[in-house]
Formats: structure tokens, C-alpha cells, sequence
């Protein structure tokens, strides 16, 4: 009976340990975090392959717009990040997808698999300060926040955060056509779609910079990186502001996520479901929105409920960056 009793123990802490590694990771957790890699591990025999010295340096920074940048042995990279659950889907190497196992306040720890090889292996970081990692911070960036903290309407009138919260009271900003004085305008889509099929995407990523510059880059497994350059007309900018402010999309929330088990199961289902990002910045109001699970599926079912405007803005912006300039 004694023998029972420890074999259930067992079981059930196997089971809750099982269950523990689905727990979907808080966002906040990770956006605007700096980190420095340690070491790499190899878990089934608890070894360690490689350790940082003071001849390798790796650091990398989860930005708040969902790019990153990192930077290993004095060179720079940059590319999109995006989380879904507790999968981490972020290019580094060969690897294209991470599992975090663990993540607070002063340690990250990624797990991944070998093509090559069998078993499971680890990254482990510690989170750095800005004054401690080597990203230089551009100069109209706003001062580093803790965005774990929780955001109240006294908050500072400096802290970034409130620029998207839609408790706070603004203004209506009226498009200017002056010449002299343009209305800021930017937009950027980032993911979306299912990570699968025969030629995964690692980055689909569109960016349309007040200038009307645009830049899309697209990268398969099978095809490469793809980067696409043009312009759009000003005019062409403004009309499409001025669109998105009678809709009133900075009043909308910020995240739109799975409200019933069967969009969590989806979740989890292959092909994964890749979140999508949009962000839109006209005048002094910038809107980060967040869609878990964006469109329809194979399957024809639309898993998220999310107003349909944003798949308006969603679609001009594809067009936008699909188009062929004459």
C-alpha cells in the first residue's frame, strides 16, 4: 500500500510537471529585456557543451515593437520575434522556434532541438541592464521601463506605456497638410499566418517609415530572405491615416486572444498559428495590437474574435508591400 501510494506521488507530479511546461508565458515577461548568454546545456545528461568567456559575447534585446537585435562576437543582427504560448519563434543560426522553460526577472532559458542530433539543448541568459549590454539606444527613444509594472492612470507622463493605453484621454489629431510640418505617419505588420507546410516562413515583416518608404522582407526555409523595397505616395499615407482614424483604431485593445478551448487547442496544433503584430504611429500616438491567432485557417474557421477593421488595415498594408510599382 506504501509502494501505491509513492507510485501516485510520482505519476502525479510527473503529470503536473507535464502540465507546467504548457503554461503559456506572460509577453510582459519578455518584451524590453536585455540578456547575456551563459552557457549551453545539454539536459538528458546535464552536461554543459559551451560556456561564455571573455572571448565570446552574446547578447540579444526583445524590443517592445516585437523586432530584437543581438549581437554576437562584435557583429550585429536584427530581425522579428514573436511568442506564442511558450513558443519562442526567433531566428538564431539554424534555429527558427524555442520553448522557454524558464523566464523572471534575472534569468531566460531557451530549449531547442538539433536537426542533426538527438535530445534537447539549452541557452541560458541572465538579464543584463542597458548601461551593461551594447545596444545603443536611439536618441528619440524613450527611457527604459519595466513593463511587468502596472500602469495607472497617474503613471509618469514620460512612461511609454501609456501611449497605448486606451484609458488615457487624448486629443483628436487632425491630419496636416501642411508641407512644412507633415503628420508623422508609420506602420508595421509583423507575422501572422501558420508556421508549416512545405517551405516554412521564419519572417514576414512589412515596414512603412514616415519618408513613405516601404520595406518588406520575406524568408522561407526553402527560398531564402526576399527584400523588397519602394515607395508610397505621401498623399497615399494620409488618405490611409485618415482612414484609420475615423475608425477609431487607437480605441481599440491592444491584444485579441483565444476566448474558448477550442482556439487554445488550435493553439497548439500544427501548423502553428503565428501571432500577428500591428503597429501604427500617426502624430504623437503610437498602437501596438496584437492578434494570437490572425485570418482563417485550411479549415476556413476564424479562431479570434477582433474587429473587422483590423483586417481592412491588415489587408491595404499587404497590397501596399505586394504590389508591382510601374
Amino acid at each position: 500500500m506504501k509502494l501505491h501510494y509513492l507510485f501516485l506521488l510520482f505519476f502525479l507530479g510527473f503529470v503536473m510537471t507535464g502540465t507546467a511546461q504548457n503554461i503559456s508565458i506572460d509577453e510582459r515577461k519578455i518584451v524590453e529585456t536585455k540578456w547575456k548568454y551563459t552557457y549551453t546545456l545539454h539536459v538528458s545528461s546535464n552536461t554543459i557543451l559551451h560556456q561564455a568567456d571573455n572571448n565570446y559575447d552574446f547578447f540579444i534585446h526583445f524590443k517592445y515593437d516585437y523586432t530584437y537585435e543581438q549581437y554576437l562576437n562584435g557583429k550585429f543582427t536584427s530581425g522579428v520575434w514573436s511568442l506564442n504560448s511558450n513558443d519562442l519563434f526567433y531566428q538564431f543560426k539554424h534555429i527558427s522556434k524555442f520553448k522557454i522553460k524558464e523566464v523572471n526577472n534575472e534569468k531566460l532559458v531557451l530549449e531547442f532541438t538539433q536537426p542533426i542530433s538527438k535530445g534537447y539543448y539549452q541557452y541560458h541568459f541572465v538579464r543584463v541592464t542597458s548601461s551593461n549590454a551594447p545596444f545603443v539606444k536611439p536618441p528619440n527613444e524613450l527611457p527604459d521601463v519595466n513593463v511587468e509594472a502596472n500602469i495607472s492612470r497617474k503613471a509618469d507622463s514620460k512612461h511609454w506605456w501609456s501611449i497605448f493605453s486606451k484609458e488615457k484621454k487624448e486629443e483628436k489629431i487632425v491630419v496636416s497638410k501642411k508641407k512644412d510640418k507633415p503628420l508623422f505617419i508609420s506602420f508595421e505588420l509583423i507575422g501572422g499566418g501558420y508556421y508549416g507546410g512545405i517551405d516554412p516562413v521564419l519572417r514576414d515583416y512589412i515596414q512603412i517609415k514616415n519618408t513613405g518608404r516601404l520595406i518588406k522582407e520575406f524568408k522561407s526555409v526553402h527560398k531564402g530572405l526576399v527584400v523588397t523595397k519602394k515607395y508610397i505616395p505621401r498623399s497615399e499615407l494620409e488618405e490611409f491615416a485618415e482612414y484609420i482614424l475615423a475608425q477609431k483604431v487607437f480605441e481599440l485593445n491592444r491584444i485579441y486572444d483565444c476566448s474558448d478551448s477550442a482556439c487554445q487547442k488550435r493553439k497548439h496544433q500544427k501548423p502553428i498559428p503565428i501571432p500577428l503584430r500591428l503597429v501604427i504611429a500617426i502624430g504623437k500616438r503610437k498602437k501596438v495590437i496584437t492578434i494570437n491567432v490572425w485570418g482563417k485557417d485550411k479549415h476556413n474557421i476564424k479562431y479570434v474574435d477582433y474587429p473587422p477593421v483590423l483586417d481592412e488595415i491588415i489587408s491595404t498594408i499587404q497590397k501596399m508591400g505586394s504590389r508591382i510599382e510601374s
